[in-house]
């Protein structure tokens, strides 16, 4: 719906209301002398409301010329119909047009037309919507035809309105570009930090939900996908996809250390090295640790039972000098590092950022 307040000026000529005059250029009367001559009886095409107003009187205007041309003016607050289509909502531009027709008289009765093209339609200058950005006014004119009544002639009032798209972009748009992104921040954490990652996600994904509610309850209910539900659901799923792929790093990190645990079962502690001691490290130890545990086997540090509870490290210690043996340890310890970030996290961190932008180029390319 949209309503607009209007100065409506009919212009026509009857003989019947001219008079001599040498003094006056006009006559001009108040509403009550239009209850006893002949206007126009035009009324608005598909308006739902619309009333004269009347404060402090009717506000309406006749004027009288001695040649007998009359001018009717009356100020009128009509609410009408537009029939708008949402599919590039926000993005989109509406053309909503207010029509008028005589009621009773058709086209060979009464010819109703523009006194001067576009020009006959003025506005103020300073007209602006919250909404929108008025684009352009203009007028048109046909025929309209009525099985049981015969053809009309039709006057059309038509505007284009343009959405104003920063109010969406700071509370939709861009909330959930950010949502998106945040969520990328799981690749970066390590996959054993299992609460951090979880609760990442699953705050990222009930947002998400929460921004999609939100604009889909100022919304008319249509049964067709406008723009903003492809940019939002879009985001949802690479939100939701990022909770998926940490439960396929985990659930593949489980099987790798599986396997890694049945083959060191298979295998006697030393790993076949002769004359060198075995140490047992859970990751938990400091390097002096190390060094003061090197002498020891693993029979000496963990009970047996304890054995499928912890990262089992097997270090070949030799009797080289202490400097050697801190080499050494570094060396294992950055390894182990290294690993602790999966491989799917490394390519995620790649494939997610890239495949969000090209997807982003192609929406404000196609509906902007």
């Amino acid at each position: 719906d949209f309503t607009m307040t209007l100065y409506l000026r009919h212009y026509w000529r009857d003989e019947r209301l001219s008079f001599p005059s040498t003094t006056n250029k006009s006559m001009t009367f108040d509403g009550r002398l239009v209850k006893k001559i002949w206007v126009p009886d035009v009324f608005f095409v598909h308006s739902k409301r619309s009333f004269t107003h009347d404060t402090t009187t009717d506000n309406i205007m006749l004027r009288v010329f001695p040649d007998g041309h009359v001018l009717y003016s009356m100020r009128i607050t009509v609410t009408a119909m537009c029939n708008m289509d949402f599919s590039r909502f926000p993005l989109d531009s509406q053309t909503c047009s207010l029509e008028l027709e005589s009621y009773a008289y058709t086209d060979e009765d009464l010819m109703l037309y523009w006194k001067n093209g576009n020009e006959s339609l003025k506005t103020d200058e300073k007209i602006s919507l919250s909404q929108f950005l008025i684009q352009k006014f203009h007028t048109t004119s046909r025929l309209a035809f009525y099985s049981s009544t015969g053809w009309y002639n039709r006057l059309y009032i038509n505007f284009t309105l343009r959405r104003h798209i920063f109010f969406f972009l700071l509370q939709t748009y861009f909330p959930a570009t950010l949502m998106v992104m945040l969520s990328w921040v799981s690749f970066w954490i390590d996959h054993r930090a299992v609460p951090a990652r979880v609760s990442l996600g699953i705050t990222t994904v009930l947002t998400m939900s929460t921004i999609i509610t939100g604009v889909n309850a100022s919304m008319p209910r249509v049964s067709y996908i406008k723009a903003v539900d492809i940019y939002l659901w879009v985001s949802f799923v690479f939100v939701f996809l990022s909770v998926l792929e940490y439960a396929a790093v985990n659930y593949l990190t489980t099987v790798q250390e599986r396997k890694e645990r049945k083959l060191r079962e298979g295998f006697p502690c030393t790993c076949g090295i002769s004359h060198s001691k075995t140490m047992m490290l859970d990751g938990n130890y400091s390097e002096s640790d190390a060094n003061s545990l090197a002498g020891y086997t693993k029979n000496q540090m963990v009970p047996e039972e304890e054995k499928q509870e912890k990262m089992v490290v097997h270090l070949a210690m030799s009797n080289e000098s202490n400097s050697s043996r801190k080499r050494g340890l570094k060396g294992h310890v950055g390894l182990r590092i290294i690993q602790n970030t999966h491989a799917i996290d490394k390519y995620s961190r790649l494939i997610f950022p890239g495949t969000y932008i090209f997807f982003n180029l192609i929406y404000w390319s196609v509906f902007s």
